[in-house]
């Protein structure tokens, strides 16, 4: 069972809430498709947290946001710009160092794991409809792509006709990947789900059986919403994780 977790966002009592669920789940890799920082108040712990996770065989990919933090030619809207500033003073030359070093994708076996648009890892598009689907598959050899940044939970499915399906995966609840359709699953946020759910959203893969759930798992909101506020990054960002927008 691989666990997928992806805009962590610097949320630490939603990461703890999620590895914790995973674990108790059966998870045996985990896969971390980025944004590990950004808007929240604990980036130095979540990212220790995904490091000490590399250590013992995770894989990690590099956000725009983890980004952001070494590269300042992304634009970013006021209250990302404000939380990634923030964020550089709370983090070592290291940390950057580390967040450099990720890579945009990482293949393996008959998937793809990417933060964005697989087309262009690094233009940081977003994929939220049947046509952005379509050319993010059509770039990769992938029958399964995993990504992240949309903070919502999708599933895109391209068919042998060539149609593109998409739906909004309940939770929980097994998805087949059935062959011979090729599949791009959006796998929502831990630390800032933007679907109207306040709880954390991450991913559980059975490659054996070719299932993926999208996991929903309740977490101290409150108290994350707090330490935001006692940081003084902007009030907005404490606010939206109470309604998960």
């Amino acid at each position: 069972m691989i666990a997928i977790l992806s805009d962590i966002h610097g949320n630490r009592e939603a990461l703890s809430a999620c590895l914790a669920h995973a674990d108790r789940a059966g998870a045996t890799r985990y896969v971390f498709l980025g944004d590990y920082v950004g808007y929240g108040a604990d980036p130095a712990w979540c990212l220790r947290t995904v490091m000490d996770r590399i250590a013992h065989g995770a894989v990690a990919i590099r956000g725009n946001h983890d980004q952001a933090i070494f590269s300042r030619n992304h634009r970013m809207n006021g209250r990302a710009a404000a939380a990634i500033e923030w964020t550089r003073a709370q983090l070592s030359p290291d940390a950057a160092t580390f967040l450099k070093s990720l890579p945009l994708e990482h293949a393996e076996e008959d998937r793809l794991y990417v933060h964005a648009d697989a087309s262009d890892p690094e233009a940081w598009r977003y994929v939220t409809s049947p046509e952005e689907a379509r050319r993010s598959l059509e770039a990769t050899p992938a029958r399964v792509t995993l990504c992240g940044h949309v903070h919502v939970p999708w599933l895109f499915g391209l068919t042998a006709t060539d149609k593109c399906t998409a739906f909004r995966p309940a939770h929980d609840a097994p998805v087949p990947l059935s062959r011979p359709r090729r599949w791009l699953a959006v796998m929502g946020s831990v630390g800032q789900p933007r679907d109207g759910d306040p709880s954390a959203c991450y991913g559980l893969l059975d490659p054996d059986a070719a299932e993926l759930r999208w996991i929903r798992v309740p977490y101290d909101v409150d108290a994350a919403a707090e330490k935001i506020r006692r940081a003084g990054l902007p009030e907005s960002l404490a606010d939206r994780l109470l309604v998960g927008r």
